[in-house]
């Protein structure tokens, strides 16, 4: 997912108006009760994000569809599980791009990949890993650093097509400046291009790349916690979500940490207040935490 600002907006996107109108009230209502017959229905829980989040989405799907209201989209979501498909794409925003946050990534570099040196083996979880991106830069620096042989790295989502996108690893060539300023901000040891074929105004990784990439589709709300990691990647995701849901979220991702691990936040995310503190700091400004031993 793309770098939000902290009330998940869009970066550029407007702030809406206050105060608060009947009109707002009714249609936070109606997003409240389209995402009740949501997970009813389909199982998908989206009822935690944020409510000014969700009611922008709702409002972006209906201009897609040119729908009037939410209860004519309801209506035929709940008919068509196809039609649910495209829907669940638009509420959920799937952007991101190759050694995004490359100051963060640096950091875990210095700070984390020496300590990762100690593990014979390594489990690394990204979550929310949109169209892949992360996943194949995960994989680049870990190959830099020696690590990743013994490496096995669970790319999850929440949408299947972007998955799809993913498993494929091509991506287009007019983000390519973009791509190397990246790779070489985040301590990149090589020439970008020697991990990529380009063609066809793509860009494409290899099989030799993706050799310990498992791409699969996970719930972060509503699927159980799956092996013992050492690191977990869960970046501009939590932005999305309610106090509550977060602080849920965050306690599942915890769960799956073994003592001492690494769990990597987006920029805009803290950890919960709630209860004693079970991390400590690593790198603060980059929102790496070590969990407590």
């Amino acid at each position: 997912m793309s770098a939000k600002t902290v009330d998940g907006r869009e970066p550029g996107e407007p702030v809406e108006p206050g105060p608060r109108t009947d009109r707002d009230e009714i249609e936070e209502l109606e997003v409240r009760l389209f995402l009740e017959a949501l997970h009813a229905r389909y199982g998908y829980d989206l009822r935690g994000y944020a409510p000014a989040s969700m009611r922008r989405r709702a409002r972006s799907v209906l201009a897609r569809w040119g729908l009037p209201h939410l209860g004519e989209l309801q209506h035929r979501v709940l008919e068509d599980p196809q039609l649910f498909a495209q829907v669940i794409e638009d509420l959920t925003v799937q952007v991101s791009e190759l050694f995004r946050d490359p100051s963060s990534l640096r950091t875990f570099r210095e700070r984390v990949v020496p300590v990762l040196r100690t593990y014979p083996l390594l489990n690394i979880w990204l979550s929310g890993c949109a169209t892949g991106e992360e996943a194949y830069s995960m994989a680049v620096l870990l190959e830099e650093e020696g690590l990743y042989d013994r490496c096995q790295i669970y790319a999850t989502d929440i949408s299947p097509r972007a998955l799809e996108h993913a498993k494929q690893g091509i991506y287009p060539v007019r983000h390519l400046a973009t791509y190397r300023a990246n790779y070489a901000a985040a301590g990149g040891a090589k020439d970008l291009g020697d991990y990529y074929t380009a063609a066809y105004d793509q860009i494409a990784f290899g099989a030799a790349l993706r050799r310990n990439i498992l791409f699969f589709q996970h719930n972060l709300v509503t699927d159980h916690v799956f092996a013992e990691m050492q690191v977990i990647f869960c970046r501009n995701v939590l932005i999305y979500f309610g106090v509550e849901l977060r602080d849920r979220v965050l306690d599942k991702l915890t769960q799956s940490l073994v003592p001492g691990g690494f769990l990597c936040l987006g920029s805009g995310e803290r950890l919960s207040r709630r209860g004693p503190p079970r991390f400590v700091e690593v790198a603060a400004h980059e929102r790496i935490y070590r969990l407590k031993e």
